[in-house]
Protein backbone atom coordinates (compact mmCIF):
# COMPACT_ATOMS: atom_id res chain seq x y z
CA UNK A 1 0.00 0.00 0.00
CA UNK A 2 1.36 3.39 -1.00
CA UNK A 3 0.93 6.48 1.13
CA UNK A 4 0.44 9.93 -0.33
CA UNK A 5 3.32 12.18 0.68
CA UNK A 6 2.33 15.18 2.73
CA UNK A 7 3.24 18.43 1.02
CA UNK A 8 5.59 20.84 2.72
CA UNK A 9 4.47 24.36 3.62
CA UNK A 10 6.57 25.74 0.76
CA UNK A 11 4.98 23.34 -1.73
CA UNK A 12 1.51 24.35 -0.57
CA UNK A 13 2.40 28.02 -0.97
CA UNK A 14 3.67 27.27 -4.48
CA UNK A 15 0.41 25.49 -5.33
CA UNK A 16 -1.52 28.51 -4.05
CA UNK A 17 0.51 30.83 -6.29
CA UNK A 18 -0.18 28.59 -9.30
CA UNK A 19 -3.88 28.47 -8.42
CA UNK A 20 -4.14 32.28 -8.40
CA UNK A 21 -2.34 32.50 -11.76
CA UNK A 22 -4.69 29.85 -13.21
CA UNK A 23 -7.77 31.63 -11.88
CA UNK A 24 -6.55 34.95 -13.29
CA UNK A 25 -6.54 33.40 -16.76
CA UNK A 26 -10.23 32.57 -16.34
CA UNK A 27 -11.61 35.62 -14.56
CA UNK A 28 -10.89 39.21 -13.55
CA UNK A 29 -8.33 39.02 -10.70
CA UNK A 30 -10.49 41.51 -8.78
CA UNK A 31 -13.14 38.78 -8.53
CA UNK A 32 -10.78 36.21 -7.04
CA UNK A 33 -11.52 35.54 -3.39
CA UNK A 34 -9.85 33.32 -0.83
CA UNK A 35 -12.94 31.15 -1.17
CA UNK A 36 -12.46 30.69 -4.91
CA UNK A 37 -8.76 29.97 -4.40
CA UNK A 38 -9.54 27.34 -1.77
CA UNK A 39 -12.23 25.79 -3.99
CA UNK A 40 -9.83 25.62 -6.94
CA UNK A 41 -7.26 23.89 -4.73
CA UNK A 42 -9.89 21.67 -3.06
CA UNK A 43 -8.92 22.80 0.42
CA UNK A 44 -10.67 24.81 3.11
CA UNK A 45 -10.08 28.52 3.60
CA UNK A 46 -8.74 27.62 7.02
CA UNK A 47 -6.09 25.45 5.39
CA UNK A 48 -5.21 28.33 3.08
CA UNK A 49 -4.71 30.75 5.95
CA UNK A 50 -2.39 28.35 7.72
CA UNK A 51 0.18 29.30 5.08
CA UNK A 52 -0.78 32.95 4.46
CA UNK A 53 -1.79 35.43 7.18
CA UNK A 54 -4.03 37.43 4.81
CA UNK A 55 -5.29 37.74 1.25
CA UNK A 56 -2.76 40.53 0.67
CA UNK A 57 -0.01 38.10 1.66
CA UNK A 58 -1.23 35.71 -1.05
CA UNK A 59 -0.99 38.44 -3.68
CA UNK A 60 2.48 39.37 -2.46
CA UNK A 61 3.58 35.75 -2.82
CA UNK A 62 2.11 35.56 -6.32
CA UNK A 63 3.81 38.73 -7.55
CA UNK A 64 7.05 37.69 -5.86
CA UNK A 65 7.02 34.37 -7.68
CA UNK A 66 6.15 36.01 -11.02
CA UNK A 67 9.06 38.43 -10.52
CA UNK A 68 11.40 35.52 -9.83
CA UNK A 69 10.27 33.65 -12.95
CA UNK A 70 10.47 36.69 -15.23
CA UNK A 71 13.97 37.64 -14.07
CA UNK A 72 15.16 34.05 -14.55
CA UNK A 73 13.68 34.18 -18.05
CA UNK A 74 15.68 37.34 -18.81
CA UNK A 75 18.90 35.84 -17.47
CA UNK A 76 18.45 32.61 -19.43
CA UNK A 77 17.55 34.39 -22.68
CA UNK A 78 20.48 36.80 -22.44
CA UNK A 79 22.93 33.99 -21.61
CA UNK A 80 21.93 32.04 -24.72
CA UNK A 81 22.60 34.95 -27.12
CA UNK A 82 25.85 35.87 -28.87
CA UNK A 83 25.18 39.61 -29.11
CA UNK A 84 23.13 42.28 -27.29
CA UNK A 85 20.59 42.48 -30.12
CA UNK A 86 20.27 38.70 -30.21
CA UNK A 87 19.69 38.82 -26.43
CA UNK A 88 16.87 41.33 -26.94
CA UNK A 89 15.30 39.03 -29.51
CA UNK A 90 15.60 36.04 -27.17
CA UNK A 91 14.00 38.02 -24.35
CA UNK A 92 11.20 39.21 -26.62
CA UNK A 93 10.26 35.70 -27.76
CA UNK A 94 10.86 34.24 -24.30
CA UNK A 95 8.49 36.78 -22.80
CA UNK A 96 5.82 35.96 -25.37
CA UNK A 97 6.17 32.23 -24.64
CA UNK A 98 5.95 32.91 -20.89
CA UNK A 99 2.69 34.83 -21.32
CA UNK A 100 1.18 32.13 -23.54
CA UNK A 101 2.05 29.54 -20.89
CA UNK A 102 0.78 31.77 -18.06
CA UNK A 103 -2.06 33.87 -19.56
CA UNK A 104 -3.20 34.99 -16.13
CA UNK A 105 -0.02 36.96 -15.47
CA UNK A 106 -0.82 40.09 -17.58
CA UNK A 107 -4.24 40.35 -15.92
CA UNK A 108 -2.65 39.95 -12.51
CA UNK A 109 -0.15 42.71 -13.20
CA UNK A 110 -2.75 45.12 -14.55
CA UNK A 111 -5.10 44.31 -11.69
CA UNK A 112 -2.47 45.23 -9.11
CA UNK A 113 -1.48 48.44 -10.91
CA UNK A 114 -5.12 49.56 -10.92
CA UNK A 115 -5.38 49.37 -7.12
CA UNK A 116 -6.22 52.76 -5.66
CA UNK A 117 -4.25 52.04 -2.48
CA UNK A 118 -0.49 51.44 -2.53
CA UNK A 119 -0.50 47.75 -1.56
CA UNK A 120 2.77 45.82 -1.14
CA UNK A 121 1.86 43.71 -4.19
CA UNK A 122 1.32 46.87 -6.26
CA UNK A 123 4.73 48.17 -5.22
CA UNK A 124 6.26 44.82 -6.18
CA UNK A 125 4.71 45.02 -9.66
CA UNK A 126 6.12 48.52 -10.13
CA UNK A 127 9.52 47.27 -8.97
CA UNK A 128 9.39 44.37 -11.45
CA UNK A 129 8.55 46.73 -14.30
CA UNK A 130 11.44 48.99 -13.28
CA UNK A 131 13.90 46.06 -13.19
CA UNK A 132 12.63 44.78 -16.53
CA UNK A 133 12.97 48.17 -18.20
CA UNK A 134 16.43 48.63 -16.67
CA UNK A 135 17.56 45.31 -18.17
CA UNK A 136 16.21 46.23 -21.62
CA UNK A 137 17.89 49.65 -21.53
CA UNK A 138 21.18 48.04 -20.54
CA UNK A 139 21.05 45.66 -23.51
CA UNK A 140 20.09 48.48 -25.86
CA UNK A 141 23.09 50.49 -24.64
CA UNK A 142 25.34 47.48 -25.17
CA UNK A 143 23.92 46.97 -28.67
CA UNK A 144 24.54 50.63 -29.46
CA UNK A 145 28.12 50.38 -28.20
CA UNK A 146 28.57 47.26 -30.35
CA UNK A 147 27.51 49.33 -33.36
CA UNK A 148 24.35 47.25 -33.89
CA UNK A 149 22.03 50.24 -33.48
CA UNK A 150 21.82 53.79 -34.77
CA UNK A 151 24.12 56.01 -32.70
CA UNK A 152 21.49 58.75 -32.42
CA UNK A 153 18.88 56.29 -31.10
CA UNK A 154 17.02 57.42 -27.98
CA UNK A 155 17.55 54.45 -25.66
CA UNK A 156 14.72 55.35 -23.28
CA UNK A 157 12.24 55.57 -26.15
CA UNK A 158 13.55 52.34 -27.66
CA UNK A 159 12.99 50.56 -24.33
CA UNK A 160 9.48 51.99 -24.13
CA UNK A 161 8.76 50.74 -27.65
CA UNK A 162 10.13 47.27 -26.84
CA UNK A 163 7.82 46.92 -23.85
CA UNK A 164 4.93 48.54 -25.72
CA UNK A 165 5.26 46.07 -28.59
CA UNK A 166 4.81 43.16 -26.20
CA UNK A 167 1.92 44.90 -24.44
CA UNK A 168 0.28 45.53 -27.81
CA UNK A 169 0.50 41.84 -28.71
CA UNK A 170 -1.01 40.93 -25.34
CA UNK A 171 -3.93 43.32 -25.89
CA UNK A 172 -4.55 41.95 -29.39
CA UNK A 173 -4.61 38.41 -28.02
CA UNK A 174 -7.08 39.40 -25.30
CA UNK A 175 -9.31 41.05 -27.91
CA UNK A 176 -9.26 37.94 -30.11
CA UNK A 177 -9.45 35.67 -27.04
CA UNK A 178 -6.57 33.68 -28.50
CA UNK A 179 -3.19 33.78 -26.77
CA UNK A 180 -1.57 31.94 -29.68
CA UNK A 181 -2.19 35.10 -31.73
CA UNK A 182 0.89 36.55 -30.00
CA UNK A 183 3.07 33.69 -31.19
CA UNK A 184 1.86 34.13 -34.76
CA UNK A 185 2.57 37.87 -34.73
CA UNK A 186 5.74 37.94 -32.60
CA UNK A 187 8.37 37.48 -35.31
CA UNK A 188 6.87 40.15 -37.55
CA UNK A 189 6.49 42.54 -34.63
CA UNK A 190 10.12 42.15 -33.58
CA UNK A 191 11.25 42.48 -37.21
CA UNK A 192 9.40 45.81 -37.44
CA UNK A 193 10.83 46.96 -34.10
CA UNK A 194 14.38 46.21 -35.27
CA UNK A 195 13.87 48.20 -38.47
CA UNK A 196 13.29 51.23 -36.29
CA UNK A 197 16.39 50.89 -34.13
CA UNK A 198 19.09 49.27 -36.26
CA UNK A 199 21.62 51.00 -38.45
CA UNK A 200 20.41 51.32 -42.04
CA UNK A 201 23.08 48.96 -43.35
CA UNK A 202 22.32 46.37 -40.69
CA UNK A 203 18.76 45.56 -41.67
CA UNK A 204 17.24 42.88 -39.47
CA UNK A 205 17.33 39.62 -41.38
Amino acid sequence: MTHKRNLTAEERRELTVDAVIDLSAQDDPANITTGSIAKHMRVTQGALFRHFPSKDAIWEAVIGRVTERVMKLLDKAAASANSPLAALEAIFHGHITFIVEHPGVPRLMMGQLQHARPTPARRMVRSLLFLYRERIERLLNEAQEADELRQELNIEMAATQFIGTIQGLVMQSLIFDNMNHMVEQAEGAFHLYCHGIQKAQGAYR
